[in-house]
């Protein structure tokens, strides 16, 4: 099965280096590389875009595909992957695994061969925080092979995303009431949202993408300990030979157990499964793919709360996720981002607006952040989290996705608009955790995204049905049930809240016994 002598540009492909990298010198010929080529499905999927998309089906009507159906329907060809490895064998890659479910071939080889077989050229590049291999420009591939390929992954390893958390400072809490509240423990941002009574997320298994950072069983006991609830049950899931690798509470450590305490304190009777992953593109996508075609322990809700700005992201890539994430919706899956924490800029310094990915995914829930204060008579009250440009919930208009269908009726002119739904973020009315032996106050729309995935591991049990793709009956269906509570006061920089949806809080923070009934009904 020979392939074609000429060649073309595989979609998608092309990469800038970083904006604060140089290139150094070339990346050594022998160097061991190992990269995942995305395959496209092997069916039509118009009809599952459709399917996902409709606004008007009530999720017990949804048709929803086990993980063996849907990988059985919609998996690589075996044709494709016998083109693929016949491709490797020619230029001298090893294949070295095969995931029909995830279309993902894995392929190893030298620098040399790599940059042979892809026509690209590998450097390395220093950057602030240390050296990266990496291309740009665009990848080619033959002829016969390029339009079965939808992205090819892990040539370049420049770290991609970056956390969603925040620290609060000593001395920062807010003085916005005289009795106001400066932190919650999770039970308590669990009861001033409503979320239901009743449920503990039994039956149901928590996902959550981590890109860094580790876990420390002592941590987990003694927060929930502390807390009177009996721990969840964790599993490591590693990914790309990653590992659950704790050190210090200001690393990513921070954004892992805020992850877990935060799911598992809403819904301690959940599974969780924390999918590890190296901070690439590659290792990004494999953990997401990983976990949501995981016939183990089959999450039906998966948090994220790792990304970055749009501009930084191949298109190859924020396509791959995005058809990564419909293919959950058609299993029953909900995906939950965080929005970003670094205001309308997304933390980019050229003064452009820019929302976070992959939370502006259309088939990803993006969660944004509000400041929560609660006085002394138990009123609460919300506004926008922002503290300044590094400090502000994420929110605008995506660059590259365009309106999708559900959000038709809001009018907007530019993309799809991001967030959907948000809660507390700010780090001074932040969330009571333990890190790394530290008990330390946390915000950022990192917790977020664990809190409403919680929420939905509840509603979940107790309708008896995966709640899945939950953004076409938010903007449909549920509109004046209160199933969330507007925040129209504040703004991320350049976005501003107002009475319905914004692109600061989206339809604003949870109300889920509201949510349970209007769900139930």
């Amino acid at each position: 099965m020979a392939s074609s002598s000429t060649r073309s540009i595989i979609p998608g492909s092309k990469r800038a280096a970083m904006s604060n990298a140089k290139a150094v010198g070339a990346v050594p010929v022998n160097q061991q590389i190992e990269v995942t080529v995305r395959l496209r499905s092997g069916h039509d999927r118009s009809a599952l875009d459709t399917q996902t998309m409709s606004a008007g089906q009530h999720p017990a009507n949804r048709k929803i595909l086990s993980r063996e159906e849907f990988a059985s329907k919609y998996g690589a060809s075996a044709n494709d992957i016998a083109k693929i490895e016949a491709f490797a064998k020619q230029n001298d890659l090893s294949v070295t695994s095969i995931n029909r479910a995830q279309r993902n071939v894995v392929l190893a080889g030298t620098a040399a061969a790599m940059t042979k077989a892809f026509g690209t050229t590998l450097e390395q590049y220093q950057h602030p925080n240390g050296v990266y291999r990496g291309r740009v420009g665009e990848l080619t591939a033959p002829d016969d092979i390029v339009a079965i390929i939808e992205g090819v992954f892990g040539l370049d390893d420049r770290p991609q995303a970056t956390t969603k958390f925040q620290i609060r400072k000593t001395g920062t809490a807010k003085a916005k009431a005289p009795t106001a509240d400066s932190s919650f423990t999770v039970p308590k941002i669990a009861k001033i949202y409503n979320f239901p009574q009743g449920a503990d997320g039994s039956g149901q298994c928590i996902g959550l993408i981590e890109l860094g950072g580790g876990s420390r069983a002592a941590d987990i006991k003694a927060y929930f300990s502390g807390l009177g609830i009996t721990a969840p049950k964790v599993t490591i899931v590693p990914v790309d030979k990653a590992k659950d690798k704790p050190t210090t509470a200001n690393s990513a450590d921070g954004e892992v157990m805020l992850d877990i305490e935060v799911a598992g304190a809403v819904a301690p009777g959940a599974a969780i499964a924390v999918y590890f992953a190296p901070n690439t593109d590659r290792g990004f996508l494999d953990a997401v793919t990983t976990a949501i075609n995981d016939a183990v322990n089959k999450p039906s809700v998966i948090s994220i709360s790792w990304g970055g700005a749009e501009v930084t992201w191949t298109q190859q890539a924020m396509t791959a996720f995005e058809q990564a994430f419909t293919d959950a919706a058609a299993m029953g899956v909900t995906i939950c981002v965080a929005a970003g924490d670094n205001g309308s800029t997304d933390g980019q310094t050229n003064g452009t607006q820019n929302v976070d990915f992959p939370a502006s995914a259309p088939h990803a829930l993006a969660c944004g952040g509000t400041s929560l204060v609660v006085n002394a008579a138990g009123v609460a009250t919300e506004t926008v989290w922002n503290d300044g440009p590094n400090s502000a919930t994420g929110g605008g208009y995506s660059s590259f996705f365009p309106v999708p269908a559900y959000q038709t009726a809001l009018g907007l002119t530019s993309g799809r608009g991001v967030p959907d739904v948000a809660g507390d973020a700010d780090p001074d009315t932040g969330y009571d955790v333990r890190v790394d032996g530290q008990d330390l106050v946390i915000g950022g729309t990192s917790a977020v995204a664990p809190l409403w995935a919680g929420l939905i591991a509840l509603l979940n049990q107790q309708l008896g049905h995966p709640i899945g793709f939950l953004n076409p009956l938010l903007y449909g269906s549920l509109q004046g049930k209160g199933v969330t509570t507007d925040i129209t006061t504040g703004n991320n920089g350049a976005q501003q809240a107002g009475k319905g949806w914004d692109a600061c809080t989206g339809w604003g923070s949870p109300n889920g016994q509201a949510l349970l009934n209007a769900l139930g009904s």
